[in-house]
Formats: C-alpha cells, structure tokens, sequence
C-alpha cells in the first residue's frame, strides 16, 4: 500500500484527488493539509511514502515544504502538483528534492500511475520547460536568473498593474524600451507571460498586496 499526503490550500481540489486516489487498490490517502507548515507537521507525523504537493500556498510554499521534508524524511518522494508551468518553479522543485514535477491538467490515470512510478524511485517531469532546466542542470548551466537595476524595477510596476505606457511614464523611458526590458525578463526567466510575472515577483518578495494598483 503506498501511504500519501496531499497538500494543498484548494478544499475541493484535495478531495477530488482523496476520492480519485482511494479508488486504487493500492493507495491510501493518509492526510491532508491546507498549507506548507501543515504539510511539514503531517509528514513528520504519518511518514507518508508519497506527498502530492501544490506550489503556492500560504504560510510555507511548497518547495519549502518539499525541502523541509526531504531533510527528516529522505525517502519520501514528492510530487509537485501546480498549475504553472515554467522554470523558476521547476528549477526550485528539482533543487529541493521532488522527484516529479505534474501540471494539475494531468489526467488522473497519469497521475495515479506517476505515484507509482515516484514510489519506485523513478522520476517524472510533465512540463515543456522541465526539458530545458534538467538538460542545463545535467551541464551545470542552471543558474538563477540575474535581473538588472532597471529590469527590476519593470517587474515591481507589473506587479503593481501599469500598463507599459504607465510604466514607460513612471520611469521616463520610451515604451518601446519597456516592451524590450520584458522581452529581456521573459527571457531571463523562462517566463510566457505578465500573469506568471506577477507571481515571480510575489514570490520573490518585489511587491506586497497593499501596492497592487486598483
């Protein structure tokens, strides 16, 4: 019987996923947790062999769990579980450990048979950038991006919700230099478009709710 937590902060979402997975004979959802900490304490608790683990939640984000876990318990493999695909969030999953990288899409016979290829030490990464990273990590070329002075700030006022001729005003530079910065940031972070720019940018701690523009 392989033994699996799943974390995740969407209710619905972790019951779907306990009803699709306790109809396997061979998996049994031992728990569930809303956060990063709660997945942490529960792992510690129930040793589970599997943990299906979102990427954003809140107290503690899931590379942060995944990392935590790995340290006390090694032989738990983890799962990451999200709805985004692109590098920074795979290159973080691979560093912290996880042994599968699925996009919440996944149909749920590959879910259910990825589970039981993670238990027995095989590895999966369901993802158009994960080709890209494991390739630079295999030739040591994964580095974590470098923004410039400038290219940060750009990302800050996305953030915030101006528009390229907002941000182009706010920081005397003509639009079409906007419009190049981004190009230049997309790049640099194997990013696709604003919306995973902004959760970059809270991820990293550039921008705070209370300076999202309304």
């Amino acid at each position: 019987m392989i033994r699996i937590l799943l974390a995740d902060d969407q209710t619905l979402l972790r019951q779907g996923l306990s009803i699709i997975l306790g109809a396997e004979e061979d998996l049994e959802v031992v728990g569930e947790a809303a956060d990063g900490r709660e997945a942490v304490d529960l792992a510690r608790e129930l040793a589970p062999d599997v943990v299906l683990m979102d990427v954003q939640m809140p107290v503690m984000d899931g590379v942060q769990a995944c990392a935590a876990i790995h340290g006390f318990l090694p032989g738990c493999r983890v799962i990451i579980l999200t709805t985004f695909d692109f590098q920074p969030y795979v290159r973080d999953s691979l560093r912290c450990g996880a042994a599968a990288y699925l996009l919440k899409d996944t149909p749920a016979a590959e879910m259910v048979r990825a589970i039981r290829r993670v238990h027995r030490g095989e590895a999966m990464l369901q993802s158009a950038s994960a080709g890209v990273v494991l390739s630079n990590l295999v030739r040591g070329e994964e580095r974590e991006p470098v923004l410039t002075g400038r290219e940060t700030e750009v990302v800050r006022l996305v953030a915030r919700g101006l528009k390229n001729e907002e941000i182009a005003r706010e920081l005397c530079i003509g639009e079409g230099t906007v419009k190049t910065h981004l190009r230049n940031i997309f790049g640099k972070l194997g990013l696709e478009d604003r919306s995973q720019l902004v959760i970059y940018a809270y991820e990293k701690g550039l921008v705070r709710p209370g300076n999202v523009k309304r």
